[in-house]
This record gives C-alpha cells, sequence and structure tokens, in this order.
C-alpha cells in the first residue's frame, strides 16, 4: 500500500487504516509505505534520471526498499487525495523513482516497452476529491487514468483494477465518509 497525504490524523490516513486493516483480517500481509511518514524523497537526482535513460535495472539505494515492496506484492493499493486534478507531487515523483525500467518495465530487443510486475493481480485506488464526480469526470481524472491505465500496462491486462473515491470531500458529511471507509473495507476485504 502506498500511502501520500502529510496529516496522519487526517481522512485519507484513516482510510489507510480501513484498508489495511480490512486486508489483514481478510488473511493478507500488508506492507504499508507513507511516503511522507517516510520523509521519501520525489525529486529525482541527475544520477537518477541517468540511470532511468540508459535504463540500468533497479532504482537509487533510498528507493531499492519501495522497489522490493512492489516486487513481491500481489496487489498495489494507493491511497491518496486528487489535488489540482491529478496525483500529489510526492506520489507522482515515487512513481518516476520507484517504477523504473528493470521494476515495472523491460526493454525487448526490439526496444519495445514489456511488463515486468505480471505478479500484480489488482491494483485499488482510494482517492478523496473537493470536487463533484460530475467535475472530476470533464477533467479526467487524471491520477485515476495514471494508476489505472498507464500502471496497468506495466502489469499486464489480466489484472484488475478497482476504484473508490470519495467525491465533494469539501462538503461530505460525517455519514459520507463513514460510508467511504465502509466501501474501502469491504474492497480490500473482498481482495
Amino acid at each position: 500500500m502506498v500511502l501520500c497525504h502529510p496529516n496522519r490524523d487526517g481522512f485519507t490516513h484513516a482510510a489507510a487504516r480501513a484498508a489495511r486493516d480490512a486486508a489483514a483480517a481478510a488473511g493478507h500481509r500488508v506492507t504499508v509505505l507513507d511516503l511522507y511518514g517516510e520523509g521519501f524523497d520525489p525529486v529525482m537526482s541527475r544520477r537518477e534520471l541517468q540511470r532511468y535513460k540508459s535504463n540500468e535495472s533497479g532504482a537509487d539505494p533510498v528507493s531499492g526498499p519501495h522497489v522490493e515492496a512492489v516486487r513481491g506484492a500481489d496487489v498495489l493499493v494507493f491511497v491518496y487525495p486528487t489535488w489540482w486534478s491529478g496525483l500529489p507531487a510526492m506520489l507522482k515523483g515515487w512513481l518516476d523513482k520507484v517504477m523504473v525500467p528493470g521494476v515495472a518495465f523491460v526493454l525487448d530487443g526490439r526496444n519495445k516497452v514489456r511488463p515486468a510486475l505480471g505478479r500484480v493481480r489488482r491494483i485499488v485506488v482510494v482517492s478523496t476529491y473537493g470536487s463533484p464526480r460530475r467535475y472530476v469526470r470533464f477533467v479526467n481524472d487524471n491520477g485515476r487514468r495514471m494508476l489505472t491505465r498507464a500502471l496497468r500496462m506495466s502489469t499486464g491486462w489480466r489484472a484488475r483494477t478497482t476504484h473508490v473515491g470519495l467525491y465533494s470531500m469539501d462538503t461530505a458529511t460525517p455519514a459520507d465518509r463513514e460510508r467511504h471507509l465502509t466501501r474501502v473495507a469491504e474492497v480490500m476485504g473482498s481482495l
């Protein structure tokens, strides 16, 4: 599970706890990568960019434990708020630094991209949106698309995707929030 929000007392962390607890209760081993909690550096260095462009396998030593968690995962879960119609910068930087050649994909002999995350059978996206669903659909929900479409290209087509979103978060009632947490737990408990 990749968790991306700076406020440990906030709703995103509550959703992550609901997801983690439900998955663990269903018998899954859950590894939580709390990007803000770990102080993950999302900025790609010049050396990391050179490594990426040269197709060197793997990631930098700081991202190494994240790479190993991803390589060992059957399910990838992303819990984050949607900001400015997309992923938080920290999560986008995580994708740039962890989903590198040799981890998320490989280049075959003809320089064609091939998936490298064949073990992943499911991608779950849990997010909140300040805007109503209609507005989010109008602007294409870029973060969700990146994770459920672009990242899915690295897992192969057999991997299923699930999205659990709470729209109009800014005006959500306590009952709305509780329903969202229940839905998150239901999805994670049924993996």
